[in-house]
């Protein structure tokens, strides 16, 4: 049986992009813990995490966070990074 190189190519991409949004799913949901750790390090990096990566998910949870945070320096950058991925997303 022979396989023809346009169906392997198929294949192979299909399987790469599968892959790819099952590790990109473990990634957001690891920052999406880290935005809600008690270490505000870790609150830091999740918020730098977020801010390369605007999507409608990522403003529904700073502004779950923004409700959540208590610390000011984190809180106006979480503010900072929501209004220019809302504007993004306009």
């Amino acid at each position: 049986m022979r396989v023809r190189p346009a169906a392997a190519a198929a294949s192979a991409f299909l399987g790469g992009l599968l892959l790819g949004l099952v590790v990109w799913n473990g990634q957001l949901q690891r920052h999406s813990r880290d935005l809600f750790s008690k270490r505000p390090v870790r609150r830091w990096v999740a918020l730098s995490y977020l801010s390369g990566r605007p999507s409608i998910e990522s403003c529904r949870l700073l502004r779950d966070y923004l409700t959540w945070e208590t610390r000011p320096s984190l809180r106006r950058r979480g503010q900072l990074l929501l209004a220019r991925m809302e504007q993004e997303l306009e």
